[in-house]
């Protein structure tokens, strides 16, 4: 495995705690989050080959030019600034909250601190056909305040053709210890089809089961948590209050930069992003309406008179078990979310 170091910064060198010698070593200005397809080949006079997605060199220059503009969008509260590198899900939320921010704080970013990413690691799988992706697997030089130091930051990259700018579809920050050992094939890591009946649910069913079940609960591959059982009681304890009535709908989110991108696993299973979109409508009765804050005004069409509805993006990674396993085949790992319309009546 070759190593690559990006000059002019600093980073953490060696091998990220016992997983496999990195692809490329890069320490990098990233990301803050507001709240961060499928896969590729090369065309060669219009033949088509099986290769890794990217170079070292390819995926390197990709996260440093999109951790430069984020940062710069970041502290100027300008969605323009790097709405060319962001997409999918990422690219929603991304977009969104900086048109809300430059809304309500129209001189930037009081509170702007530049994210460092470093010991990055990228997982690139061999896949014929545009589009091309791969996962830059960081570490940062801060985490989310909820949880123990040592947090990766894994940002899933897509790009749509050779004339096309390599953009950021998903961000997921996950626990020191939450990310797998990756299959590997020549020395590379092994894409999962959308279809594929290797594992316990295909990665290309996964947004579509996962609308179903908050709709409707039952039986699912879902293992309880958080995102799952935990979510669904919480919205029936605030469905009905005195003079509130909240209603929910789910619905997937799953073609093109939204489509999942999923990478096999030593044991057999996968690791999934994918996307999903949720929708919360709450009306209140006669004579009063719902609190809207200064954030989410900033997105809001229409006016507020009884009603109003909340459009939220989700971007998660769920760890997903071999074919063959009932109980508990789908474990969230991560999900970042946020609000990116708002329309009042």
């Amino acid at each position: 495995m070759r190593r690559l170091r990006l000059e002019r910064q600093t980073g953490r060198s060696g091998e990220p705690r016992g997983r496999r010698p990195a692809r490329a070593l890069a320490s990098v200005a990233a990301v803050t989050a507001v709240a961060l397809t499928a896969s590729g080949c090369v065309t060669v006079h219009g033949e088509t080959a099986v290769v890794p997605g990217a170079t070292a060199d390819e995926a390197t220059a990709a996260l440093a030019g999109f951790v430069t503009a984020f940062n710069r969008a970041d502290k100027a509260n300008d969605p323009a600034l790097d709405a060319s590198r962001v997409t999918g899900p990422l690219g929603a939320i991304n977009q969104a909250g900086l048109k809300s921010k430059s809304v309500t704080q129209p001189g930037g970013n009081p509170d702007h601190k530049p994210l460092e990413l470093r010991d990055a690691r990228f997982l690139v799988p061999r896949k014929a056909g545009w589009p091309r992706w791969f996962v830059a697997d960081t570490d940062a030089n801060r985490d989310d305040g909820t949880a123990a130091a040592g947090n990766r930051w894994l940002v899933a990259f897509v790009r749509n053709g050779p004339d096309e700018e390599w953009k950021a579809a998903h961000l997921v920050i996950l626990g020191p210890d939450e990310v797998p050992e990756f299959a590997e094939a020549e020395g590379d890591e092994v894409p999962v089809e959308a279809g594929s009946d290797a594992v316990a649910v295909a990665p290309g069913e996964l947004s579509e089961r996962y609308a179903a079940y908050l709709k409707d609960g039952g039986a699912s591959p879902f293992a309880a948590g958080p995102h799952t059982t935990e979510w669904r009681d919480k919205r029936a304890r605030t469905a009905q209050r005195p003079g509130l009535a909240t209603q929910f709908i789910d619905r997937e989110a799953d073609t093109g930069d939204f489509a999942p991108l999923a990478l096999g696993t030593k044991d057999g299973g996968a690791l999934v992003f994918f996307a999903s979109r949720h929708f919360e409508r709450q009306t209140t009765a006669k004579g009063y309406r719902p609190k809207v804050g200064p954030e989410l005004r900033a997105l809001m069409k229409g006016e507020v008179v009884n009603t109003v509805t909340k459009e939220w993006v989700s971007s998660q990674v769920v760890l997903v078990k071999p074919a063959g396993t009932e109980k508990d085949a789908v474990t969230f790992a991560g999900r970042l979310q946020g609000v990116v319309a708002v329309e009042g009546s």
